[in-house]
């Protein structure tokens, strides 16, 4: 029988409780409970694997150190992605990434149209065209189009208002339009 939300949620509580009073095997399932939703944040932001790897350590080492601040009936996973997600801003900052790794550990490609002729040109045009927008749009576009995040927690993890989040992705899938335009068949 699956566990329900609430008592996944309770768990995460408990886990939470344990790893503040200094349990680290507590901590170290708060790790393998959100390490996914982490790297995908970071990797929105910073797009290389290597970097992304870099920011979820970082995140995770610095929610570790700032666990007695943490409010156990906050939700843990929020608080620790907005973490994650300042990492990865600074990590940006400080070596202004603009080369970009294939993305096909984090998007779903080929994309559905599968033509093979085109996948790898579109595949690269998507790429380049990613890393045109500003760190946070590439995350709030990643976030939502891929992860399934909605504008109200890509909001919460990102530390901006909800609003700023669907005017964020607006202006990430026009800009994207734009670049990837004459990739598109007619109909």
């Amino acid at each position: 029988m699956a566990s329900s939300p609430s008592d996944a949620a309770e768990r995460e509580r408990e886990l939470v409780r344990a790893a503040q009073g200094g349990n680290r095997e507590a901590f170290a399932g708060l790790v393998r409970l959100h390490q996914r939703r982490a790297y995908a944040v970071a990797r929105a932001i910073v797009i290389a694997h290597d970097d992304a790897e870099d920011a979820v350590q970082d995140g995770f080492l610095h929610a570790y150190k700032a666990l007695d601040r943490f409010i156990p009936d906050q939700s843990f996973g929020a608080w620790l992605n907005r973490i994650v997600s300042n990492a990865a801003l600074d990590l940006v900052r400080r070596r202004k990434v603009r080369d970009a790794e294939p993305l096909h550990d984090t998007l779903p490609l080929p994309l559905p149209f599968r033509d093979p002729a085109v996948s790898g040109e579109l595949r690269d045009r998507l790429t380049q065209a990613l890393t045109t927008l500003t760190p946070r749009q590439r995350a709030v576009i990643v976030m939502h189009d891929v992860e399934g995040y909605t504008h109200g927690e890509i909001g919460v993890t990102l530390g901006i208002p909800e609003g700023t989040a669907r005017s964020d992705l607006h202006h990430a899938r026009a800009a994207l339009r734009r670049l990837l335009q004459d990739l598109r068949t007619p109909s």
